[in-house]
């Protein structure tokens, strides 16, 4: 029976996923051998030594200790791509949101009752304040074209945009014109939609220097991470109209009431779609990894699946040095498959009578596990 702790309110639909004869799950489970999370702040939490995974029901993992993880043998998964239409709907929304000040003039609107007749009038001669270009013809900039963003530069292009996309990493770009290079982005763009993890590199990237890159009056969507952006130099921006308007799903003190800034309470994932997508994939990385240690989608450990040879199975997570793979390979001889990710090793090693005790005394191996 494996125990699984649940940290958030996990949807039904993925917790469907475990079979009860094998898998027993609470919010106060002890010693538990996996854990799912949603958004809950993880850094700060003792993990027992009994913990063998934890997936996050979402694509952001900035809320769980990755490197503390990883030299414990934990793997972290994520689910990347399960709450990619909802992000993106939302992102459509918010470049229109962007455009036309749809939210200051319905909260203009609001504050006329009480007028009787004359409202009808009085928005006539007001609504003039609250006009905005249409977005048909403008230019889209998509920095990260990964799931989210690759399905924000489609959508806008079905809307009549043209996009513009930018990622490093891209391998394949789906027909979208992408650059090597952010400034291209930064000249010919109406709008920029933000589409990337937050990082050491990616942290306050739009910043005042940026934005100084960028054409007069351009509007910023970022539903990625709030810590893209310099929230102080994005608001001298708007006052200095360099920025037209900036909608964002990650509000901070800074960016409440200001003009031309649509602050949104983090809703991009909020649907009851995207939560039984995330908790449904996040529940069977869980059951493959642990039932048979095949890795789907870790962010800390290379992705590795095996089919089971008929035989024992033993999982070996060990420092990514040639010595230790050896030592392992020669202490428990067996049909061997590794791969490798940055400063780790992980080995799924199919033989008769496999000695877990053996593996895990060899130095450099961080856990062993028999499956």
């Amino acid at each position: 029976m494996f125990n699984i702790l649940t940290l958030n309110k996990i949807s039904p639909a993925g917790l469907s996923q475990l079979d009860p004869a094998k898998y027993a799950y609470d919010t106060e489970m002890k010693n538990p051998d996996a854990i799912m999370v949603r958004s809950a702040k993880m850094h700060d939490m003792e993990l027992d030594d009994t913990v063998l995974a934890i997936a996050r029901a979402g694509a952001g993992t900035n809320n769980i200790p990755i490197d503390r993880c990883t030299e414990s043998g934990i793997v972290v998964f994520n689910t990347p791509g399960a709450n990619s239409n909802a992000v993106k709907e939302l992102v459509i929304c918010g470049l229109l949101l962007a455009s036309r000040k749809v939210v200051a003039g319905i909260e203009w609107e609001q504050s006329l009752k009480g007028n009787g007749d004359e409202v009808g009038k009085m928005v006539e001669k007001g609504k003039s304040a609250y006009k905005g270009p249409e977005i048909l013809g403008k230019t889209l900039g998509v920095v990260g074209l990964g799931a989210i963003g690759m399905k924000v530069a489609k959508a806008a292009e079905a809307l009549g945009m043209t996009v513009l996309g930018y990622d490093p990493f891209l391998k394949d770009a789906n027909g979208i014109d992408v650059t090597d290079n952010l400034d291209d982005i930064y000249a010919k763009a109406d709008y920029i939609a933000l589409h990337l993890p937050q990082n050491d590199e990616t942290k306050g990237m739009v910043n005042a220097d940026t934005i100084a890159k960028m054409k007069d009056g351009v509007r910023i969507v970022n539903f990625a991470r709030g810590g893209l952006v310099k929230s102080d130099d994005l608001v001298a921006a708007l006052e200095a109209g360099k920025v037209a308007a900036y909608v964002t799903d990650f509000a901070d003190d800074t960016l409440l009431g200001v003009e031309n800034v649509v602050a949104i309470p983090h809703l991009g994932a909020s649907t009851p779609e995207s939560e039984d997508n995330c908790a449904e994939m996040a529940a069977n990385e869980l059951v493959a990894y642990l039932e048979d240690g095949n890795i789907i989608n870790s962010v800390n450990l290379p992705n590795i699946v095996k089919e089971r040879a008929g035989t024992d199975r033993l999982t070996v997570i060990a420092k990514n040095d040639d010595a230790v793979i050896d030592a392992v390979k020669a202490t428990v001889p067996g049909d061997t498959e590794v791969a490798t990710r940055g400063d780790v090793a992980y080995l799924i090693i199919d033989a008769d009578g496999v000695d877990e005790a053996k593996a895990a005394a060899i130095d450099g191996v961080l856990r062993a596990r028999k499956v």
